[in-house]
């Protein structure tokens, strides 16, 4: 059943404001409205009332608080309308990684004795971060850090801290939380808060992102 009442949610669009259908999002406080029929993951303007839902879905780093109106189908991670406004728009590349950075100590913060190349990665990542170290600096410690989530696959010490810290750790060194750059900061993000299991994990995160893009978004003000 359509709702007409107006909802604060998140949504993502690529680094260039670009949305999923190829077209440029309009601009902060115009109306987008959709024509035509509307099915939720199929057809029509989608947005997560959580960020970390959002997160999920995004298909790059430019975050947009929005307002919807007309949701005409709404899921636990996902709602879909026919009319959405950006209310604030930023870039949040560099707070993703942040972010990425984060969860992944969170992980590794479980393992009694983490591997120190996983600890390195960390350390030069932030350095990157910083301009103090370079992207074959980065690379470097990225590969070591995959290396060691492969060696940790058959340790001991890992099935001792349980799968969902195995996971969290293994997402957080692996896939993809040393990136070097672009579009892998949100991808580093998702994964690495995604694997990260049980409910008080995710309303860190989800306290921890919002924490990060305050200055952005001033959402207490």
């Amino acid at each position: 059943m359509e709702s007409k009442k107006k909802t604060l949610a998140w949504h993502f669009l690529k680094e260039d404001r670009v949305m999923r259908d190829g077209k440029e999002a309009p601009p902060i406080g115009k109306m987008l409205t959709h024509k035509g029929w509307i099915s939720i993951c199929e057809s029509g303007l989608h947005a997560s009332k959580d960020i970390l839902d959002a997160l999920e879905f995004s298909p790059g780093p430019h975050l947009c608080r929005v307002e919807c109106l007309e949701i005409e189908c709404e899921h636990d991670d996902k709602l879909v309308c026919c009319k959405r406004t950006i209310l604030a728009e930023a870039d949040i590349t560099t707070e993703l990684h942040i972010f990425a950075i984060w969860c992944a100590e969170q992980a590794l913060d479980l393992i009694d004795k983490p591997d120190p190349r996983s600890l390195e990665a960390l350390r030069v990542k932030r350095l990157w971060l910083d301009g103090k170290a370079s992207d074959e600096e980065l690379a470097a410690a990225c590969g070591a850090a995959r290396a060691a989530a492969w060696d940790a696959a058959g340790d001991a010490a890992w099935d001792a801290a349980g799968d969902a810290a195995w996971a969290a750790a293994r997402a957080a060194a692996w896939d993809a939380a040393w990136a070097a750059a672009g579009d892998a900061a949100w991808a580093a993000a998702r994964t690495a808060a995604w694997d990260a299991a049980g409910d008080a994990a995710r309303a860190a995160q989800r306290a921890k992102l919002l924490e990060l893009i305050e200055p952005k978004f001033k959402l207490n003000k």
